[in-house]
């Protein structure tokens, strides 16, 4: 568990911003489960997801996603870990992977968490954003995250990651404008 709870080049908690923002969550808190749904809503709620708005610079780290107040759901997922652990609770990364179209070839990765609750044990969390037709909640132990599986080649990935894949960090830091991103969307290979 320990791997879930330690800071790291992407979820940097050390970052005093990053760490006095996850405080702040836990202040007046009755449980860790108000803790965890306050970041989770933050995080969802005030964290510009990049492509929905076309808001640039493309970020990964967590503080970067905090000091620009944008990311897209990777980015978003690091910085929701970080929050997380910077409160002692157990938080990880999962990917799904998803039609780019919604049918259909291309395909790429969409990132979100997993959280350690004592009262339920791993639970995925989806602080991508809501819009119309995405309607992602806290709401243990009842997944409801942004994206359903559909597509025969789409697929929930059953890792729990304790670092963000390296496809994922990549694509993150090879680009600045959301654009760009957008044209290279990250993906892996899933047998079929």
């Amino acid at each position: 568990m320990q791997n879930y709870l330690v800071a790291s080049t992407y979820i940097d908690f050390d970052d005093t911003d990053v760490s006095a923002l996850a405080a702040t969550f836990a202040e007046g808190a009755s449980s860790q489960r108000d803790v965890v749904q306050r970041c989770f809503e933050f995080v969802r709620d005030e964290i510009k997801h990049s492509a929905d708005f076309m808001r640039n610079p493309v970020t990964c780290k967590a503080s970067e996603v905090l000091r620009h107040g944008t990311g897209y759901c990777y980015a978003k997922s690091h910085l929701l870990a970080a929050l997380l652990r910077a409160n002692g609770i157990p938080a990880g990364l999962c990917y799904q992977r998803l039609s780019v179209s919604g049918q259909g070839a291309p395909f790429c990765l969409h990132g979100l968490n997993a959280v350690y609750l004592e009262e339920f044990g791993w639970y995925r969390i989806d602080a991508r954003g809501n819009k119309p037709g995405v309607s992602a909640q806290f709401s243990p132990p009842v997944e409801a995250l942004a994206f359903p599986v559909l597509d025969a080649q789409e697929r929930d990935l059953p890792e729990i990651w304790a670092e963000p894949l390296s496809v994922v960090i990549a694509t993150l830091e090879k680009y600045s404008r959301v654009e760009d991103v957008l044209r290279d969307l990250p993906d892996v290979q899933v047998l079929q």
